[in-house]
């Protein structure tokens, strides 16, 4: 009896879009009945995508924008934790950088996109800076109090052993933060996916962002629909293999613990 209970409450979470998606069949047609270029049927989305799949523009502009998050979301993780432990273990070095934290934080990532079109011109590393730049500052914050809720013991017992900050942050930070990274690291891969689309569509001649705007200018509703379904789909997959890694991470603690 348990397995066909645990289907059916899987299938229920499907009834919301299955209902949204007939009622936005049912209106599609109905606007292109009235002559209305500006919606497509979700049917006429699904066709454009199999379309894209089959000539390969699909794969090519997911497989742009995914590496450029990715690429971006490493750089900004990287210099988060870094940076993190520093402001987490020397309160010192957060009263120091407090300033300057709060200050760039709440600069929208978009803003920088003229300046990282004039240091870097269109492409790969314009796109990756922007994102960078938006991953690392959630990261930091969430890096930095991670590091802080630490229990106090473990870094009394390190300091008696006579470790060196990188053993430190290696074998008794890094361990102790895991669950708490993973959280830091699930907002970062949210942000990276949405901010390189934000700067396909504002500026970057690539990606899905940039194939979405194509699709628009080219009164192409289908298509630019189609996009848009299948970003959502692309950043629903990520975020349920992230689900699944932190799992498969905590079991694996569990039973080394």
């Amino acid at each position: 009896m348990t397995r066909p209970v645990g289907m059916l409450r899987a299938w229920r979470a499907f009834v919301l879009p299955g209902v949204l998606l007939a009622l936005c069949e049912i209106y599609g047609r109905r606007a292109a009945a009235l002559g209305s270029d500006a919606l497509a049927p979700p049917t006429a989305a699904l066709r454009a995508l199999a379309d894209a799949a089959r000539d390969g523009t699909l794969w090519q502009a997911t497989g742009f924008t995914l590496g450029t998050a990715a690429l971006g979301l490493a750089v900004g993780a990287a210099l988060a934790l870094v940076l993190g432990f520093v402001l987490g273990l020397s309160r010192r070095a957060a009263h120091l950088g407090g300033l300057t934290v709060e200050v760039l934080r709440p600069v929208p990532s978009v803003a920088l996109i003229p300046l990282s079109v004039l240091a870097f011109g269109f492409g790969l590393r314009m796109e990756l800076a922007v994102v960078a730049f938006a991953t690392f500052w959630p990261m930091l914050i969430l890096v930095q109090v991670a590091v802080q809720q630490v229990e106090p013991r473990l870094l009394e017992v390190s300091r008696v052993l006579g470790l060196t900050t990188c053993q430190r942050a290696f074998k008794i930070l890094l361990p102790a933060i895991v669950p708490r990274l993973f959280v830091a690291l699930r907002a970062g891969v949210g942000i990276a996916l949405v901010v390189a689309v934000t700067v396909e569509v504002a500026a970057n001649p690539h990606g899905m962002g940039y194939a979405m705007m194509i699709a628009q200018q080219s009164f192409d509703p289908a298509l630019m629909l189609a996009w848009l379904g299948w970003i959502g789909v692309v950043g629903f997959a990520i975020n349920a293999a992230m689900v699944w890694l932190q799992r498969r991470v905590a079991i694996r603690m569990g039973a080394a613990a």
